[in-house]
């Protein structure tokens, strides 16, 4: 049975995992829907947890959080040296929102707080076609973000893309390591929630309630996570 092991970063506010659950069993529950074979380890890299042996591992996703990749935390660095080695060594991994900008900027890539401010609600990202691994030419997911990737690191291809998000999708040199800003694993219950978050963090009040008015639209967070779930459980055949 495939087994992935979650880098939990962020922590979820006690009501809201009481009401939604933490990033990791977000994850389960929309990875489990598309495999229900896969079995999950979870490191809380927010909990002091240390780091895996890269080594002892199959397949690496890499949670959301409300920190930036480019602030102070003394762990953000040896975060940065684990990406690269999963990199190098080719094993399977994913990283969504805050993980995404880490695998980003581990690998060469630049990240910033956006001057166009908070992405919020639901968002409608192009796909690129031929990409391999997402169906489709358009894809509406939750998103919650200030900070986003302005420079890919080089050989990577930008396989989501939006107006708001021009690198919201990545898929990087070799072919074993994809990165995605919005969050296929939020319901919608808990994207509404982002967006009272986003509320207290200075979001303009008419974009929260445009957010918000959003996420009554569907999303296609089915249509990423059964991509995500193949890419990191890859079946030798």
């Amino acid at each position: 049975m495939p087994r992935i092991t979650i880098i939990e970063i962020g922590l979820v506010s006690p009501k809201n995992r009481e009401l939604h659950g933490s990033y990791p069993q977000m994850f389960e529950r929309m990875i489990g829907a598309a495999d229900a074979t896969v079995i999950f380890n979870t490191v809380s890299i927010s909990a002091g947890e240390p780091l895996p042996d890269i080594e002892e591992l199959e397949a690496i996703l890499i949670t959301g959080s409300s920190a930036g990749v480019y602030d102070p935390f003394d762990w953000i660095t040896p975060l940065e040296e684990f990406v690269r080695m999963a990199h190098d060594k080719q094993v399977p991994m994913v990283g969504v929102c805050f993980g995404h900008q880490l695998i980003a900027q581990a690998l060469g890539g630049t990240v910033r707080k956006s001057e166009k401010g908070w992405g919020i609600g639901r968002h409608v990202y192009d796909v690129a076609p031929s990409n391999g691994l997402i169906e489709g030419q358009r894809i509406a997911l939750a998103c919650s973000h200030q900070d986003q990737v302005v420079t890919p690191p080089a050989g990577t291809k930008t396989i989501l893309s939006s107006d708001f998000t021009p690198h919201a999708g990545l898929l990087y040199a070799g072919g074993t390591t994809l990165s995605v800003q919005p969050h296929p694993e939020f319901s919608v219950g808990f994207a509404l929630a982002c967006c009272e978050m986003a509320r207290k963090g200075d979001a303009p009040d008419s974009l929260v309630a445009a957010a918000k008015r959003s996420l009554a639209e569907p999303l296609e967070s089915a249509r990423l996570g059964s991509a995500i779930t193949r890419f990191l459980t890859p079946r030798v055949t």
